[in-house]
């Protein structure tokens, strides 16, 4: 996780970056969690242009794109 500091306050600190989180998973120790929430596509776009993260390649990676239009509180 230490590994990952530097890329997570880079895209926390980029225009349009609502939310940017790395996590180790609680049950397999071999997966980590990645969470993005930016404000448009274009900011997303323009993070991926200039995101560096660490050396080496992941053994396996699931990636999806979720769209909305609202987020509000649940309660």
């Amino acid at each position: 996780m230490e590994a990952f500091k530097g890329m997570v306050e880079r895209a926390r600190a980029h225009d349009g970056c609502l939310d940017f989180s790395i996590s180790a998973d609680a049950v397999d120790p071999e997966r980590v969690n990645l969470f993005e929430c930016w404000r448009d596509q274009t900011t997303l776009d323009a993070w991926r242009r200039v995101a560096k993260g660490p050396r080496g390649k992941p053994r396996k990676v699931a990636v999806s794109l979720y769209r909305t239009d609202k987020a509000e509180k649940p309660f």
